[in-house]
């Protein structure tokens, strides 16, 4: 299993914990309904997952992390926000205990750019899907992010992320590979779309540069670089000083790209 770029730092949490159904997966909130059955692979702080499970509610949803450690994060969601239709569990996206049928909806965001095998991943999870069913995969892509004004230090950061992502055997660059996988992996009737996550307010700006000025320096990604030698730690301090130049810019604007994936098994 490949080492997981981003780690739990609090940072990261910041990050994940805002993300919701309907700005990490309004390309499949039509698909559902209630009463259907659920897996969410990769759950991370349960945000996204809780919002899924108010809208297939009474129906069940199964969340699942490949350690104890990542899925506590999602308990305490659930905990949090009463929210009692979901039951959690440890899994390999590689090798799904489930049987054969076993949901009508398969879920992903953000899971198969780190994974070793997203082909292998995709056709476990069509496996473990209902035939009128859906796969649903959601994964941004780093070579498109894009920014303004340009900072040479964060393309500095940009092309470290890429390369230590790589390092720990998963493709960052994901969103533009999310339809070619599918087809590999068996799919035949994959509707293919793309949103984007941009951060352009004062608001956002502050909350997006403040959270990665602290990531590159704080994160598991920091050390990760480090000890494969791509990275100083002085380097590391330039990154996240060239994070807060752009976000004091008052014409600040950064954008991120994502693929999107619906497949029938």
């Amino acid at each position: 299993m490949p080492l997981y770029t981003h780690g739990h730092h609090e940072a990261v949490l910041r990050s994940h914990s805002v993300r919701t159904a309907e700005n990490s997966a309004g390309y499949l909130l039509p698909r559902l309904r209630a009463g259907l059955s659920l897996l969410d692979v990769g759950c991370g702080p349960g945000t996204i997952t809780a919002d899924l499970a108010g809208l297939v509610a009474p129906g069940e949803v199964t969340a699942v992390e490949p350690t104890e450690e990542a899925l506590a994060l999602g308990t305490r969601t659930a905990a949090e926000r009463n929210v009692a239709n979901i039951r959690f569990r440890t899994a390999d996206v590689h090798a799904l205990e489930f049987a054969d049928d076993s949901f009508d909806v398969v879920h992903a965001h953000q899971v198969l750019q780190h994974v070793h095998d997203p082909v292998l991943a995709l056709r476990e999870m069509g496996r473990v899907c209902r035939p009128d069913g859906v796969v649903a995969a959601r994964d941004s892509d780093y070579a498109a992010m894009t920014w303004f004004p340009q900072v040479p230090a964060l393309d500095e950061w940009l092309s470290l992320y890429r390369r230590t992502a790589r390092h720990n055997g998963g493709e960052p660059d994901a969103g533009r590979r999310l339809l070619s996988w599918a087809r590999e992996a068996g799919f035949t009737q994959v509707t293919a779309s793309a949103s984007v996550w941009c951060y352009a307010s004062p608001e956002d700006r502050a909350w997006w540069s403040g959270l990665w000025a602290d990531r590159i320096l704080e994160s598991a990604i920091a050390g990760q670089a480090v000890s494969y030698g791509y990275a100083t730690r002085a380097d590391l301090e330039r990154m996240s000083a060239g994070w807060r130049e752009w976000g004091a810019a008052p014409d600040g604007w950064f954008a991120i790209l994502h693929g999107e994936i619906l497949c029938t098994p």
